[in-house]
């Protein structure tokens, strides 16, 4: 895709962070895996935040864990209002776990959960838009949840979004294999498998989904978004992630959007590449 030039649409997946026991190691693992590079991290009022980069265009950011949680990746959803979502986040059921706050004039920030306790982040941007590219190879390229409760799932993020909704392959020109079905991630068949999200007021299609949530009947690996990266060579990215100590989680299955591949880094943040 063509390096990133205007707001992401509301409820687009605009910016994708870490949170990791040891950010230097973070740096070394994604570094070699990806070709990122980093920038020298802000200071403790920015919660020592390392911005990585592909080809000099910001791709994600790395940053020290806080709190209980363990090592995760969090996706953030661009908004219009960020207060007024955040409102919208509690009256659905979700709680806001900080913020919203001003970030300077780069954006205005806050990470709040869904009613399952999934954490997942707003972005109102001002200067700052996000990802400068995705859909490339090292950049961000999609994102899903999986769901066991699909109807109060679906409730939650559609009113919190206002997404335009519907099962993959509702539209005939998208319809593809999916029966993928590995550990529900990734995978499933047509009637309980992958549901897509696009931005209100678009015509649903792969082409405009923006995020997806797919059932599962068994607890998922992770209760957060799952935030994919492109490779060109899938085989090549999950030797080099085994190789910096990383583990595979699910294997590497087909699905309509090209093969994937989950991953846990060396500190245990899952994360899954895919083909681009």
């Amino acid at each position: 895709m063509a390096p990133v030039s205007s707001p992401f649409p509301e409820g687009s997946p605009c910016w994708a962070d870490v949170q990791l026991p040891d950010v230097e190691t973070g740096k070394r693992f994604y570094g070699d895996l990806f070709g990122w590079t980093f920038d020298e991290g802000a200071g403790a009022e920015r919660g020592y935040y390392t911005a990585a980069y592909s080809e000099d265009r910001a791709v994600a950011a790395l940053a020290p864990l806080f709190g209980g949680t363990g090592p995760a990746w969090t996706v953030h959803f661009a908004v219009r209002d960020a207060y007024a979502t955040a409102a919208r986040v509690t009256r659905c059921g979700g709680r806001v776990v900080t913020g919203p706050l001003s970030v300077g004039t780069a954006a205005t920030m806050a990470l709040v959960t869904d009613r399952d306790g999934g954490l997942f982040g707003l972005w109102q941007a001002g200067s700052d838009l996000g990802f400068e590219v995705t859909g490339e190879p090292g950049a961000f390229c999609w994102t899903e949840l999986l769901a066991r409760d699909t109807a109060r799932t679906d409730v939650f993020y559609e009113t919190v979004f206002a997404y335009e909704a519907g099962p993959d392959g509702a539209d005939g020109a998208d319809r593809a294999d999916r029966a993928d079905g590995v550990d529900g991630v990734g995978g499933g068949a047509a009637e309980d498998g992958l549901r897509l999200w696009a931005p209100a007021g678009a015509v649903l299609s792969r082409a405009t989904a923006v995020a997806g949530r797919r059932s599962t009947p068994d607890r998922p690996l992770t209760g957060r978004f799952l935030a994919h990266f492109g490779t060109r060579e899938l085989e090549a990215t999950t030797a080099d992630a085994l190789r910096l100590g990383g583990e595979i989680r699910v294997a590497e299955h087909a699905t309509g959007y090209g093969r994937v591949t989950v991953l846990a880094d060396d500190q245990g943040a899952l994360f899954a590449v895919r083909e681009v």
